[in-house]
């Protein structure tokens, strides 16, 4: 994985899958590393389902994938 990529998201399997694709249809390409599901295929668990997904885009992405993250979470939270 790249030094340059930006984290942008840390969080459940679920809601990253969600996530990945709002950025996607927003023109953001994302890279994401779920620590969880790869440490149970190699044989043993490491993490927890909270935050065993870390999503990172290109660093020229960043603030427009933040953006639309703080959006989410804001109308999510605010339901």
């Amino acid at each position: 994985m790249s030094d340059d990529l930006k984290l942008v998201y840390t969080g459940s399997r679920v809601e990253s899958m969600y996530l990945e694709e709002l950025l996607k249809e927003n023109g953001i390409g994302v890279i994401r590393r779920d620590t969880l599901s790869a440490s149970v295929q190699a044989g043993w668990a490491n993490g927890s389902p909270e935050d065993a997904v870390r999503m990172f885009v290109d660093p020229k992405n960043q603030e427009k994938a933040k953006s639309i993250l703080d959006e989410y979470f804001s109308t999510r939270d605010n339901g």
